[in-house]
């Protein structure tokens, strides 16, 4: 979808943001920021990047996120996946990178779900190395998960996989390690 870039000065977007924010975000309207007669940057509508999700839905989920305290950064990947990323310690203060896509469908789509560093060998993968949390055809509901949702589902399995990493063994009812 071919965007035409309006020009707006930085004072323009300083003196009528809320306005100009909302041209962008309900209009569809793209511009190109200008400063002492240089572009600096742009402001585009999510769509352009996201055009298959509702913009309503991921500004509720990232209100969920916000009210829960958690606080990722958020970017877009080449194939214009929205990608969250957050922090998480596993037992040993291994900082252990969560990132969570969200495809091109989502939410009827389920997010994709990788963490960084994790042994190559650890199990409940699938072969692309995304963390297997939901089932390939039973498990993610688009009416009731979220990104929060899936994020505490991958501090659960990170849990299960510092059990793994102690004894050899994926974690079930019967063999968690409780500390």
């Amino acid at each position: 979808m071919p965007l035409d870039f309006g020009l707006l000065s930085m004072t323009e977007l300083r003196t009528r943001p809320g306005e100009i924010l909302d041209r962008v975000a309900n209009n569809g309207e793209a511009f190109v920021i200008e400063s002492n007669s240089r572009r600096k940057a742009c402001l585009v509508p999510l769509s352009f990047f996201f055009p298959d999700v509702s913009p309503a839905r991921i500004s509720a989920e990232m209100q969920e996120l916000a009210d829960r305290g958690e606080e990722p950064r958020t970017t877009f990947t080449v194939g214009r996946e929205l990608a969250f990323r957050f922090d998480a310690n596993l037992d040993d203060n291994t900082t252990v990178e969560i990132l969570i896509l969200l495809p091109h469908g989502y939410p009827s789509s389920c997010p994709k779900v990788y963490a960084n560093p994790i042994s190559e060998e650890a199990p409940h993968r699938w072969a692309d190395g995304a963390l297997c949390l939901y089932g390939v055809m039973t498990g993610w509901n688009p009416g009731k998960h979220t990104v929060l949702t899936t994020l505490n589902l991958t501090r659960q399995w990170l849990k299960h996989y510092d059990t793994w990493l102690k004894c050899h063994e994926w974690p079930t009812p019967e063999n968690l390690i409780y500390e």
